[in-house]
């Protein structure tokens, strides 16, 4: 790293000293947290008598609304997602750190919640897997680390014109994100940028389709971005990936039709689903949910499927029937149920 690139790395708003949390390792543990949920905070804390858990809960109270101001940065992301997942494409998260293991978690966390592909997101942390536990000295500072590790993930379907790349960096600047920016850019892929600095490097470069550039602010501790940025990294990428799943037919309404009976509280959950969707039809219904075994015969039939399931059983169909429905409605439920002559509950 050249000295000019460390004098631009002082300058962000994620390095500079945070006045209000200048005193924090003289408080109570109260007053230290409760500084991390609000920034709007008019004494700092030499003036008033805070314990550390007031200092963290205070400047966290900032985050939320920094996302807020990002809202249409954000819903321009999902809708970039959206037409590429619905169509085979994939999301891969690229980060350091904090923010790529905040990458890797959200793409673990869609398989079960909605039954997508394990490769449709994808979590890439500089210095691979290990580095999740164990920090990677040096790998974040290689600019062609990403486009390897892109390469060696998606060996069998390299990166496309259908995938996006999503690089988050709370600097703007990580060469190993900017680097896998760069490489997407290169073979056609499209981009959303996420830092929690403005303006960022990310910017600079043009190497963005989308930019999210959410200022968190000097951390509670000098330059610890895990903290602020870390969290509003969390809100965005909860955002993005939900949203296009929520968009995708994954969702009717805000139950999850399309989660994964892996254990016995998603089965209950899906019980609970299928009912609340059928019971309000009543005598309506073709098939009874009154039960538990109703319900898991019903479940049983369909493959496991809630989203088929209850198709199957507010209209009658066979469950062969219904997926042909669903085919020809893009998986989306509220859709098929139209198409064969029943209101949305």
């Amino acid at each position: 790293m050249t000295s000019d690139s460390l004098a631009s790395l002082a300058d962000l708003q994620t390095e500079q000293r945070n006045a209000k949390t200048a005193q924090i390792d003289t408080v109570s543990t109260l007053e230290l947290c409760r500084a991390f949920v609000s920034s709007a905070r008019t004494r700092s804390l030499n003036e008033q008598v805070l314990t550390p858990a007031e200092i963290i809960n205070d400047q966290d109270q900032g985050v939320a609304a920094a996302v807020k101001l990002c809202l249409p940065e954000i819903a321009r992301a999902i809708d970039l997602v959206v037409p590429r997942i619905a169509t085979g494409g994939r999301v891969v998260y690229i980060g350091a750190g904090t923010s790529g293991r905040l990458g890797v978690l959200d793409a673990s966390e869609i398989p079960p919640t909605f039954s997508a592909p394990p490769s449709q997101f994808v979590g890439l942390i500089a210095g691979g897997d290990g580095a999740l536990r164990t920090a990677v000295e040096g790998a974040e500072d290689s600019e062609t680390l990403a486009a390897e590790e892109i390469a060696a993930r998606l060996e069998s379907q390299p990166l496309g014109r259908n995938d996006v790349v999503i690089g988050i960096a709370s600097s703007g600047r990580t060469p190993y994100v900017l680097g896998g920016l760069r490489y997407a850019k290169s073979v056609g892929a499209a981009t959303v940028g996420l830092a929690c600095v403005q303006p960022s490097q990310m910017r600079e470069t043009g190497l963005c389709d989308v930019l999210i550039e959410c200022v968190t602010g000097p951390e509670v501790l000098t330059g610890s971005t895990r903290l602020k940025a870390g969290t509003a990294t969390k809100m965005i990428l909860n955002m993005i990936s939900t949203g296009s799943q929520v968009r995708t037919g994954k969702t009717f309404g805000n139950l999850m039709i399309d989660l994964q009976m892996s254990n016995e509280k998603l089965r209950d959950r899906a019980r609970r689903v299928l009912r609340t969707v059928v019971s309000p039809a009543g005598i309506l219904a073709a098939h009874r949910v009154d039960e538990d075994a109703e319900v898991d015969s019903l479940l049983a039939g369909c493959d496991g499927s809630v989203k088929l399931s209850i198709l199957v059983a507010m209209s009658g169909l066979s469950p062969d029937q219904a997926r042909l429905v669903l085919q020809k409605s893009g998986g989306m439920l509220s859709k098929a149920l139209r198409s064969v002559d029943h209101q949305k509950i």
